[in-house]
């Protein structure tokens, strides 16, 4: 694990693939109280093809060290972190790979500067005014306070809860319940990190996120869909509006897959990602 000091505060984050890779680079965006490890099996499975990724822990509840009071955490502001981190590490023409709550981010991202992303891979993810999906539409609003996100926190420390309809098992088939610990572990122990958490999402606005999708046609670069054919949370149709949003996209439907296609079909979304990043990009101009 490394890490880095970006204006906002500490990121720690993977690099996982060979240093002197040619190839484009990947950078990750997770879900909401998920960290970077759940992008291990694909960036493992993009190392073993000489393509080198990023994954860092943003500041969605299950990063490690808190921000600061001023720092920005909205999803624009948490996009722009996003931002300064392909900045401070030069990173330059890259694949932005997200899934739910980061594909969101993905989004505004390329809304507000999309000169370092050549081009992108949206998983199962808000999109339009789907901003959470329902349940987590109900679920978020229950936990925008430090009290209310502690005690309904409090049932993810046992694995049947955490791993049910009610948990993560929403979100997909197999899941390793030390990781899914380490995912709720920081919001339930460290009181900072739940600010960190309920400042992003009392700063979330489903409006926000349909006013960008007015300009994801803007994107230049190609853009991959990737969507998990049996996730309850996001449609199959959303993907498919998504896809339409862009200039250049292609949906690629998993089937059995659930939101998290990284964990169900970590082999098909590193085909995916492989494949597009090989594709030149129209996207990318040298900062410089």
């Amino acid at each position: 694990m490394s890490s880095i000091e970006l204006p906002h505060g500490t990121v720690n984050y993977r690099v996982t693939g060979p240093s002197d890779s040619t190839a484009r680079p990947v950078v990750f965006a997770h879900a909401f109280l998920v960290d970077a490890g759940v992008w291990s099996p694909v960036a493992d499975l993009l190392a073993a093809r000489g393509i080198r990724s990023y994954a860092p822990d943003w500041p969605l509840g299950a990063h490690r060290v808190p921000l600061g009071p001023d720092a920005d955490q909205s999803p624009r502001g948490v996009a722009a972190q996003m931002l300064a981190f392909l900045t401070a590490l030069d990173l330059r023409d890259v694949t932005l790979v997200g899934s739910d709550t980061g594909g969101a981010l993905c989004q505004f991202a390329i809304d507000i500067d999309p000169d370092r992303v050549g081009a992108l891979v949206l998983a199962n993810c808000d999109a339009f005014d789907t901003f959470p999906p329902f349940p987590f539409s109900v679920f978020f609003t229950l936990l925008r306070g430090d009290l209310r996100m502690r005690a309904l926190l409090q049932p993810m420390k046992w694995r049947r809860f955490r791993h049910s309809p009610m948990g993560f098992g929403l979100l997909a088939n197999d899941l390793d319940p030390e990781q899914t610990r380490r995912w709720i572990e920081p919001c339930l122990s460290d009181k900072a990190i739940r600010s960190d958490a309920i400042r992003f999402l009392n700063a979330s606005d489903p409006d926000e996120l349909l006013d960008v999708s007015t300009r994801l046609a803007d994107f230049a670069g190609p853009v991959r869909i990737v969507w998990g054919g049996a996730d309850r949370a996001f449609s199959l149709d959303l993907g498919r509006r998504l896809q339409r949003a862009f200039t250049d996209a292609e949906l690629i439907e998993v089937p059995g897959a659930k939101t998290f296609v990284q964990l169900d079909a970590p082999d098909v979304l590193a085909d995916q990602i492989a494949a597009i990043s090989a594709r030149p990009s129209r996207a990318y101009t040298d900062p410089s």
